[in-house]
């Protein structure tokens, strides 16, 4: 009688290991040092040299090890899962392909600033560097892309390793940490000792601002006349959106986010303007162009912000920026008060001084400050035609907000017009609830992070907005959906076109759509099925809502909504590449 996967393991388990009598070998190690981290769940795909790593897991069962279908996808997962709950994600993949394939997942955290430790298998030591069978270098390969990377070539050294690992990829500005590891280190004994805390002379990251800095802050803004808050995804890694709703409280000024520091603040809050930048609202870009001192929290003036920085200086106008990382300070923008440090302690101590000051802005500036920006609100920016023909991507968004607003929602999404339509109709109140690719801008990553956050979050609703293009990137782990049983809901925007290119080709090419219209699209009804899964086909504006209520419902299975929609819809406004924030097309009426 053939024995269950369950009954083989305990057998062989039972049996003695050569480290088990004495001292534990670089795996065993390397598993304790991850207990010892808390870390509960381990993203990975095996392969020759990390076999000892995966026995060592074999055989003990704190760490639930995720098998994805591709090491890209191991790498979103554990991004996905650190983003959503603000622990360190934790990936293992092996040398060479293995490597080579997680790149791309790396460069992504690293560029949002994702906390994670990403474990590689390399070949022996001996054979390091002649070229042996799935060699490649790791550390030359990741190092612009990483915030830290080692290759530990003695076992004696490993658990102090994964210590200084897992201390630089949640301090300062977080980012990925790679540890490559030799498959001889990870055989090789040594004694255990993982060390309570770890200092480095070189990595000593500064966490409280300074107070003179500070104070002239204070004294800029209670003196401003057309203030402006403007944050990012500093202040949800950070975990200072309580701290910037007091403050903006507080001061009754107008606050805007990043697409990455969505729900950094309340999108319900009458002061909240929107998003701001490239695809941002019409009032929010106005106000950050028309303000006269402006606080940078937690963000970092990149090209889908500011636009031309040309454009953006020249309004005279004083800046403040609060960052944990000095190299983001007047990188693309000349600041007036630079303040590094921790978001959360310099906001709390910038909250203090406020009070202590006893002071506000001008109520009659700040009233007529606030007249203007009304002003610009009435443009209704991202008003929409809806229509009982077609379905309209805008609508899908509206309804999906309308369905989960009252619940424990997380939404994650792909990189394209979809993203952008989630992130501008999706309102989003509580911080960590809206999971994307912002710096890189990957494809594929919206199934895998909702893969990760599902494990984490096993209550709650965990919706994947995507195209018909991004989802095919990462489409084999709906496998892994599968057999780890997290049931996420994937909402496809299916227009047939590489969306986001296709409007770029409209606007700045002649109209000339050269290789991004879909031609041979799956079933993906069928494929869904095939997978295990449920699968809808929507194609009526009708329907949409009863599709969503269905997903919903079927609370344990993988959903997939196929919704064709409109395959002309653009997603406006929009500010062209070169001009200035200010200098926005509003709709097809402005081409």
């Amino acid at each position: 009688m053939d024995m269950s996967a369950a009954e083989v393991k305990r057998a062989t388990s039972a049996q003695p290991h050569p480290s088990q009598s004495s001292e534990p070998n670089g795996s065993e190690i390397l598993v304790r040092c991850l207990q010892a981290e808390g870390v509960k769940y381990l993203w990975g795909y095996p392969g020759g040299a990390v076999l000892y790593i995966y026995d060592a897991l074999y055989k003990q069962n704190s760490i639930e090890h995720v098998l994805v279908r591709h090491e890209q996808a191991a790498v979103h997962a554990a991004d996905g899962y650190a983003r959503a709950t603000g622990n360190v994600g934790v990936a293992l993949v092996t040398s060479g392909p293995g490597v080579t394939n997680a790149v791309t997942g790396i460069a992504t955290a690293y560029m949002d600033s994702t906390p994670m430790v990403i474990i590689t298998g390399q070949v022996p030591t001996p054979a390091i560097g002649l070229d042996a069978f799935q060699e490649c270098d790791t550390v030359g390969i990741t190092r612009p892309i990483v915030k830290h990377n080692f290759l530990v070539k003695d076992v004696r050294d490993l658990a102090t390793t994964l210590k200084k690992a897992f201390h630089i990829a949640r301090t300062g500005r977080p980012g990925p940490v790679v540890v490559d590891i030799p498959k001889d280190v990870s055989l090789k004994t040594t004694q255990f000792h993982y060390p309570q805390s770890v200092e480095m002379r070189s990595y000593n990251p500064v966490r409280k601002g300074h107070g003179g800095q500070i104070r002239k802050a204070v004294q800029l803004l209670l003196s401003a006349k057309r203030p402006y808050i403007y944050s990012g995804g500093g202040v949800i890694l950070g975990n200072a959106a309580a701290e910037l709703r007091e403050l903006v409280d507080m001061l009754g000024v107008p606050c805007t986010n990043t697409l990455m520091g969505l729900g950094a603040f309340p999108a319900s809050d009458p002061k909240f303007l929107g998003m701001l930048g490239m695809h941002g609202t019409y009032e929010a870009n106005m106000t950050m162009q028309n303000c006269d001192v402006l606080l940078a929290v937690g963000a970092r003036f990149d090209d889908r912000v500011i636009g031309n920085p040309r454009h953006f200086a020249s309004v005279e106008r004083k800046i403040v920026h609060i960052d944990i990382d000095p190299s983001s300070i007047s990188k693309r923008v000349k600041v007036d008060i630079p303040i590094v440090g921790d978001v959360k302690d310099v906001l709390q101590e910038l909250i203090v001084q406020i009070k202590e000051a006893q002071g506000k802005p001008d109520v009659q500036m700040l009233s007529a400050w606030w007249g203007q920006i009304n002003e610009w609100r009435k443009r209704e920016c991202l008003k929409y035609k809806n229509s009982t023909e077609v379905i309209k991507p805008q609508y899908v968004i509206e309804k999906l907000w309308e369905l989960t607003k009252g619940r424990d929602t997380y939404i994650t999404s792909d990189v394209g017009q979809h993203q952008m339509w989630a992130a501008q109709y999706y309102p989003f109140n509580e911080p960590r609830r809206w999971i994307n690719s912002g710096g890189l801008g990957t494809m594929g990553v919206g199934l895998p992070y909702a893969m990760g956050i599902k494990l984490a979050k096993p209550d709650s609703d965990v919706f994947c907005v995507t195209g018909e293009g991004s989802i095919q990137m990462c489409i084999q782990e709906l496998s892994t959906c599968l057999q780890y049983q997290t049931p996420v809901k994937i909402v496809s925007l299916n227009n047939r076109y590489l969306g986001m290119v296709r409007q770029w080709q409209q606007l700045d090419y002649g109209g000339r759509y050269s290789h991004s219209y879909m031609d041979a699209l799956p079933d993906f009804v069928k494929l869904a099925e095939a997978y295990g899964h449920v699968g809808l086909l929507v194609e009526k504006p009708g329907d949409v809502e009863g599709a969503l209520r269905e997903a919903i419902r079927l609370k344990d299975r993988t959903v997939f909504l196929d919704i064709r929609t409109d395959p002309t819809e653009n997603v406006w406004p929009m500010v062209q590449a070169g001009k200035g924030i200010s200098e926005m097309l509003l709709g097809s009426e402005d081409l």
